[in-house]
């Protein structure tokens, strides 16, 4: 993703319906923190690698998580994080990783989906892989 912070965070603003990039940049590293907890290896640091550096060091340097989250156990530590009700951290989740989703290509998408616990490909606006 050859973009820059700006344009993220508009893509992500449009994505989620948030009225600022204010908004959009706390939807987004609110996510990255979360979805940085649950990566490792070399798909964390690819998928970082693919964003502006201050997303990208979002991502990369998340405090591992200490369990594995189904989806919406990641929509409410979202939640916890930003005190947004679940639909408000959902509509973050889904636009920060939709637009994730739309910048990686489908093997390092399908990667990160099988570090996952299945269920997650929807919160990424795909279907789970095979």
């Amino acid at each position: 993703m050859e973009t820059s912070l700006e344009a993220l965070l508009d893509q992500v603003r449009e994505r989620g319906g948030f009225t600022s990039r204010q908004q959009a940049a706390g939807a987004m590293e609110n996510v990255l923190v979360v979805l940085g907890g649950h990566l490792v290896g070399d798909d964390r640091t690819d998928l970082a690698r693919l964003l502006p550096a201050e997303c990208g060091t979002l991502l990369a340097d998340a405090e591992p998580a200490s369990e594995p989250l189904p989806p919406a156990g990641f929509v409410d530590a979202v939640a916890a994080r930003t005190g947004e009700d679940t639909a408000g951290a959902r509509r973050s989740v889904t636009a920060v990783l939709g637009i994730l989703a739309g910048a990686a290509d489908d093997a390092l998408l399908r990667r990160i989906l099988t570090q996952l616990p299945p269920g997650h490909a929807g919160l990424f606006g795909r279907t789970e892989p095979t």
